[in-house]
């Protein structure tokens, strides 16, 4: 086991987080740079006997006021999840980083399907505690239920065959309707900032600020990592999405939709441009990122539900946080507080939308 702590050992793992079939965007490097200074990144990486990498883990530490620092890992480790040989030199350079850093605990939200028995048995061995009550968005920092598209080898026609019939007409009428597809620049991020205002009004979430998306834009943007799409009608914007590109997949990562105008359904032909792209690049999964687990039509959530529902995608549950608490007590304040403030902040939107 060892430490990236170089540029050689940047370049070296880079290579393998983006040639791993588990590679996870938030794991790379350049969306660790999009988190300073809050969050200060390390990665431990597992080797074998010739020192070669074999697995992987990118953690990010933060100062927690009163509480201490916190360690987290957002859809870590990138390995044979099934090797508990790999698992324990990662976990084992987790908990050297602990001390080094006087960390209350470790957090990490993998990407690894609920029902995985065998990683359960692996985690529970080293130690972690499987927290296994989350349902909805603020339940945990990542969302735990996801859609996700298999489009490895596969081709547009393919695809496109396993949508909802109603989203293939609604993809159509949006061309006839006249929404065309443009790749926006760095500039263009102003006119996205302002819908997607628009959009958190309308449907109770916080935006981040305009500079947190040209942050992503300076970092991800140059290497191909992400893009910019916007929909126009009559020569205005009135959507706009932003795709996530890395290792084998593509991400949908933020999508705004302006009030007006959305009779012209330009939020599907937006997927359906995305789709496109993940399906030219190659890629093996689009990931249409997250849905409340609670599939109710009653939910307010319901709509975004169905609506990534239609493009024929699986409904993925994740198994959710995985956490070690090297400082129990503290760890259990910290989470309390954590619960607490979020459920605060949840009364307070609902208070403002009435």
């Amino acid at each position: 086991m060892r430490f990236v702590t170089d540029e050689d050992s940047k370049k070296e793992y880079k290579k393998f987080l983006e040639e791993h079939e588990r590679c996870n965007f938030q794991q790379a490097l350049e969306w660790a740079e999009i988190k300073k200074p809050n969050w200060k990144p390390e990665v431990i990486l597992a080797e074998d006997e010739d020192k070669n990498i074999i697995g992987s883990l990118c953690v990010w530490i933060r100062k927690i006021p009163i509480f201490g620092n916190i360690m987290y890992s957002s859809r870590g480790p990138v390995c044979d999840i099934h090797d508990i040989s790999v698992m324990k030199q990662l976990t084992d350079g987790a908990k050297e980083l602990a001390k080094k850093h006087n960390v209350i605990g470790l957090r990490i939200e993998p990407d690894i399907e609920t029902d995985d028995q065998v990683f359960r048995d692996i985690v529970t061995n080293l130690g972690y505690k499987i927290k296994d009550d989350a349902k909805d968005f603020k339940d945990e920092i990542q969302p735990r239920f996801v859609f996700r598209l298999d489009i490895k080898d596969k081709t547009e026609e393919e695809v496109m065959a396993g949508f909802h019939q109603k989203w293939r007409y609604n993809i159509r009428l949006a061309g006839k309707k006249g929404v065309t597809i443009k790749e926006g620049t760095r500039e263009d991020l102003k006119d996205f900032h302002k819908i997607m205002i628009e959009t958190g009004n309308r449907d109770g979430f916080i935006t981040r600020p305009l500079e947190y998306f040209e942050k992503m834009y300076d970092n991800m943007q140059p290497e191909g990592h992400m893009k910019l799409l916007m929909a126009y009608y009559d020569g205005k914007p009135i959507s706009g999405v932003i795709p996530i590109f890395y290792g084998n997949k593509t991400w949908y990562l933020y999508g705004a939709s302006s009030n007006q105008h959305r009779n012209l359904m330009p939020n599907y032909l937006l997927q359906w441009e995305m789709i496109k792209m993940a399906i030219a690049r190659k890629d093996d999964i689009y990931d249409f990122r997250g849905v409340s687990g609670v599939v109710d039509e009653n939910h307010p959530q319901y709509g975004l539900y169905r609506f990534k529902k239609g493009f024929g995608a699986k409904f993925t549950e994740f198994i959710g946080e995985i956490y070690i608490p090297f400082k129990p007590i503290r760890y259990k304040l910290y989470k309390f507080s954590e619960k607490a403030f979020r459920t605060l902040r949840q009364i307070k939107r609902n208070i403002n939308k009435k």
